[in-house]
């Protein structure tokens, strides 16, 4: 062989096992979502009491999202929502959750596609730890939904007292201040199970969910309370599992994904600061949550974006960065309302793709929409209700602002806490705003998959 030639095909020799092994190892995913959890509980978030170095050190390592959404506000169309990257009314969501103003027995449909079993039809190996409340027909559970692993609670931790494998009872009663500890412990027997091959972990957590009971280890660990106390340990609890994907040495290959499924609930110690709402809401409290994104040498480290983000927007964003072809398996029925927001997250000088979002109150009435820094209440009733965690001078603002009528706008860049009523003084923004509202909500009613009930 001439000279000339050696050399690259030595290179090509060297380099190609490196190159087939990165494209044969597609990235596994963990996603974690805590229940209840406040804008301004972590530290990293700005909580001056609590302590969350797990998290902080994520946030450090990857992107914190300062303008992200819930997928709704209460707990079960806001699982519904991340499942399927659908608003939760497109999947058959109508009010309440699954044992509160929806039957016990009713349940998100199998034929709603979601994010396990587009996962799993590309050979990933799937797994739930923690708290489902889609549903607790055999066809509802995680097993019927995608899951091949599912350990787990079927409502929340006031709902229930029976702890599930699959179809078989392990608990009952379970001890709730031991659930963080065994949603944790299953999670990485299954990280150590399928470590050499892709897979989808999907924890979600039911703390820090009312009852909030400290786990013996924690009980007055914290400066912040039993709130404090159950923050912590599931701070302590993430940092176990990405421990185990170190040790493991797959924490390169794994996209790490942390968010709350909604704001604080009323008479919590959660807090949302800046932000005004509480859970049930379509106020900023109630829906913008923390949310953390790390994937190590791809998602640049240390970044804040500010951009406008929703949970439906993580099933095309994390089928993008796992090679996923979304499309395909999404033709027709049931929709995608998610964008991928994956150039967003590394930093990329392109077009955001998302530029609004929907709100509905958690007895299903459509409240808002939010495009760009406007947030548009079409009833002004629905944003200026007196709440007896409001300051009292809050409350009379409030009063005064709901004596009007018609609809209330906001600039959230502006007035993060909803109070300024600017309605008045751009009437065409709001004439915008609420036309595309009635074109959204249009687009859902022709396309939706009911509840199984």
């Amino acid at each position: 062989m001439p000279y000339r030639f050696i050399l690259p095909a030595l290179l090509v020799l060297l380099l190609s096992p490196l190159s087939l092994a990165a494209e044969d190892r597609a990235p596994n995913v963990v996603l974690i979502m805590v229940d209840d959890l406040g804008y301004n509980d972590l530290g990293c978030y700005g909580h001056p009491r609590i302590k969350t170095p797990v998290l902080d050190r994520l946030a450090d390592e990857g992107v914190r999202l300062t303008s992200f959404y819930c997928g709704a506000t209460v707990c079960t169309p806001s699982r519904m929502a991340l499942m399927t990257g659908a608003y939760a009314t497109r999947v058959g969501w109508t009010q309440g959750v699954v044992g509160y103003k929806m039957g016990p027995e009713s349940g998100m449909s199998p034929k709603a596609l979601t994010i396990a079993e587009v996962f799993k039809s590309e050979g990933y190996a799937t797994a739930i730890s923690g708290k489902w409340h889609l549903g607790e027909k055999p066809p509802c559970r995680p097993h019927g939904q995608g899951f091949d692993f599912s350990y787990y609670i079927t409502k929340s931790n006031n709902q229930t007292k029976k702890l599930w494998r699959g179809d078989e009872l392990v608990e009952d009663p379970f001890a709730n201040p031991l659930l963080t500890e065994q949603f944790t412990r299953e999670a990485i027997r299954f990280i150590k199970q399928r470590k050499d091959k892709p897979f989808f972990l999907y924890i979600p957590y039911s703390a820090p969910h009312f009852p909030v009971q400290a786990h013996p280890d924690w009980k007055g660990k914290s400066d912040f309370g039993a709130y404090g106390d159950v923050v912590e340990e599931l701070d302590s609890c993430i940092g176990e599992i990405l421990d185990t994907l170190k040790a493991e040495k797959i924490d390169q290959d794994t996209i790490v994904v942390f968010l709350s499924d909604n704001g604080p609930e009323t008479g919590q110690a959660a807090t949302a600061t800046p932000y005004r709402g509480r859970k049930w809401s379509a106020l900023e409290g109630a829906n913008r949550v923390p949310c953390i994104v790390r994937w190590h040498g791809n998602v640049p480290a240390g970044r804040e974006s500010d951009a406008l983000i929703a949970a439906i927007d993580l099933l095309p964003t994390l089928c993008h960065a796992c090679g996923i072809d979304l499309q395909a398996k999404t033709t027709g029925s049931p929709v995608i309302d998610g964008v991928n927001v994956w150039d967003t997250l590394l930093g990329r000088k392109v077009e955001h793709p998302r530029n609004d979002l929907l709100f509905w109150h958690g007895m299903g009435q459509f409240d808002a929409i939010r495009v760009g820094q406007w947030k548009l209440f079409l009833d002004r009733k629905a944003a200026t209700r007196p709440h007896k965690q409001n300051s009292a001078e809050t409350n009379r603002q409030l009063a005064i602002l709901g004596q009007g009528k018609g609809p209330l706008l906001f600039n959230l860049a502006e007035e993060p806490n909803e109070m300024t009523d600017l309605s008045a003084k751009y009437p065409e923004k709001v004439k915008e705003m609420r036309a595309l509202a009635e074109k959204r909500l249009g687009d859902i009613r022709s396309n939706v998959v009911p509840i199984v009930e």
